[in-house]
């Protein structure tokens, strides 16, 4: 039995060394296995912009002479194409989430750059190549209509027809690169479909221009010297390493199916973000030793091995939010607390059941197992209600509500391992030790209640 009893808490250290690397991350491996590096453990969770800092940018859709009127499914397309954008500029966990009609708020923990952000999130980026004829275009030039053309000094307008050949909607990718002679441009591949038809529109017309136009500018109007198979080409423009790189960002991410604009840009400095985590976490760990210290002068001995259950608790939840890559943020902290008092009060539920069978007159090793059968149904139960509420707030919450909503449900189920298995594990070894004695105190904690307070008042008659 004892050995049963040890191979159980060699399972739960293990169980609680294997979270600590995950969540603490003391061992690195950055060239494999055979090179670890040792760092100062610390905890690798991504936060959130209320505690990282970053940028908060609420844009808003306008309507267009084609598209009068503002539809769901244009406020869908362009919080598909924004949330593409913003993943390629590699921002950790954004929170990209509609407001309202026609607004959309995008929160970037972290960015470097915001004025960059901005500038790609905003743009509409609707590629056309444009068979302008023999008609050649500077760069800069821009489309008023139809049939008219603005030169960049802005006083001249030419007529020239656009008619659109290709969009960028036809192509598969887009990347920046250096041509030969060390100048960025943007190399492009058509679909299947659209590159047959680029080949056969280059083959007829040899000797004429095809321009290269971005949001109704001009970016190139090169001359068609030969015919293009394969359905690649390259954009060039007089572009920085940049801008290139920026320009394929956009056309991967496709266009805007309506133009937006920004009508709130704020900035949440780190200075704010660092008092913010330090107060949580303030709060956090003060809640953890109130917690210890109820259990443990309250339970006594058995307070105490919740406490290392809560420990192991704390660090499995962790490990779970490291691992499914979660953001933290300030609601997420509060649902940790949160979690942390549902995860005592499945213990106050054991013990107090164990409490109750050791009054009825049980022995020790009887009044625990029958205890812990009976609380485990009022635990399944009690947070079966919470969880029901949490995956509510999961399902129609958004940003950092739905953190809230990852931590708790997390916590819960956590809570719910630790208080039944892993405490169960330290009581069970005790009963193999002296200290059974000091879990046989639970019988008397709280005080006599119950029928043997009705006996001591019948022997006072």
């Amino acid at each position: 039995m004892r050995i049963s009893h040890s191979i159980r808490l060699l399972g739960v250290v293990a169980i609680a060394l294997i979270a600590f690397l995950i969540a603490f991350e003391p061992i690195v491996f950055p060239r494999g296995l055979a090179t670890p590096k040792f760092q100062v453990p610390a905890l690798h969770l991504n936060l959130g912009l209320d505690l990282r800092g970053g940028s908060h940018i609420v844009l808003q859709a306008k309507p267009t002479r084609d598209t009068p009127t503002i539809t769901n499914d244009a406020m869908d397309g362009i919080l598909r194409v924004i949330r593409n954008r913003i993943d390629q500029l590699g921002v950790a966990e954004p929170v990209i989430t509609r407001q309202g009609r026609d607004r959309i708020v995008a929160e970037l923990p972290g960015i470097e750059n915001p004025q960059r952000a901005i500038e790609l999130i905003g743009k509409t980026a609707l590629l056309e190549f444009v068979d302008t004829g023999t008609q050649t275009l500077p760069q800069g030039a821009e489309w008023k209509d139809n049939d008219t053309v603005v030169l960049p000094d802005n006083k001249t307008s030419i007529k020239v027809p656009k008619k659109v050949i290709l969009t960028g909607a036809d192509l598969v990718d887009a990347r920046g690169q250096f041509d030969q002679f060390g100048r960025p441009n943007v190399a492009f591949t058509f679909k299947s479909s659209a590159a047959k038809k680029f080949e056969d529109y280059t083959t007829k017309n040899i000797g004429k221009y095809l321009t290269i136009v971005l949001d109704s500018r001009v970016i190139s109007s090169p001359v068609i010297n030969s015919p293009i198979p394969g359905g690649r080409g390259v954009i060039e423009g007089g572009f920085t390493l940049e801008s290139a790189r920026d320009l394929a960002v956009l056309l991967r991410g496709g266009a805007l199916p309506l133009p937006v604009e920004v009508v709130e840009n704020r900035t949440v400095g780190p200075l704010l973000g660092r008092d913010s985590i330090d107060r949580s976490l303030r709060a956090g760990y003060i809640a953890i030793v109130l917690v210890g210290l109820f259990m443990a002068l309250y339970y006594g001995f058995s307070g105490i091995l919740a406490d290392l259950a809560l420990g192991v608790y704390t660090l499995l939840l962790f490990a779970l939010l490291t691992l499914i890559g979660a953001t933290l943020t300030l609601p997420g902290i509060a649902g940790f607390i949160l979690s942390l008092g549902v995860a005592v009060d499945a213990n106050v539920i054991i013990f107090e059941k164990v409490k109750e069978e050791l009054r009825a007159g049980k022995t020790l090793r009887a009044a625990v197992g029958t205890g812990w059968s009976r609380a485990i149904v009022t635990i399944l139960d009690s947070n079966a209600t919470t969880l029901i509420g949490a995956l509510v707030l999961l399902w129609l919450g958004t940003g950092p509500v739905r953190g809230f909503a990852v931590t708790l449900i997390l916590g819960i189920l956590t809570s719910i391992f630790t208080a039944i298995l892993v405490t169960r594990v330290f009581v069970d070894l005790m009963l193999e030790t002296s200290a059974a004695a000091r879990i046989q105190a639970l019988g008397v904690v709280g005080g006599q209640r119950g029928p043997a307070g009705a006996a001591v008042g019948g022997a006072g008659e």
